[in-house]
């Protein structure tokens, strides 16, 4: 059995939405290692997300920022919590809704992600700065 855990720390990115699957893989060596388990992700932070969705076509990324930002517009009037600016609470509504962690199986050293699917990082501030990822790695060598 292995057990492992690394903190990565994701490079800051714009506001939208980024494939940072490959980021997070080279970060996590030991997933070579693992013949059968799951690689569980935890973003540490409540203004951006970690979700699993479409990898190939970066108009999906684009639809995603678009969505989000008409359904939840920075500086609406009927937001109370305004302290840290006008983009802070679209943010961390943003971050409930797609969520912050991701459970995914591994086999033979790989994630089993489906064929489209990638790991991304929703952004959802202007200067949002680097982000990080608890990853915890379980299972049988």
């Amino acid at each position: 059995m292995i057990f492992h855990q690394a903190i990565i720390r994701l490079r800051a990115r714009p506001r939208g939405f980024h494939l940072v699957t490959s980021e997070i893989v080279a970060a996590i060596p030991e997933l070579s290692r693992v013949r059968t388990g799951f690689l569980h992700l935890f973003l540490q932070h409540t203004s951006a997300s970690l979700f699993l969705n479409e990898n190939a076509d970066p108009d999906v990324r684009r639809d995603f920022t678009h969505w989000s930002d008409q359904a939840i517009p920075d500086g609406a009037r009927y937001f109370v919590h305004r302290l840290e600016g006008a983009d802070d609470m679209p943010a961390h509504l943003k971050s409930g809704l797609f969520g912050t962690s991701q459970t995914i199986p591994v086999g033979d050293g790989h994630l089993l992600l489906g064929t489209w699917q990638g790991v991304y990082l929703g952004e959802h501030r202007d200067g949002g700065g680097g982000r990080t990822v608890v990853a915890t790695l379980w299972g049988e060598e």
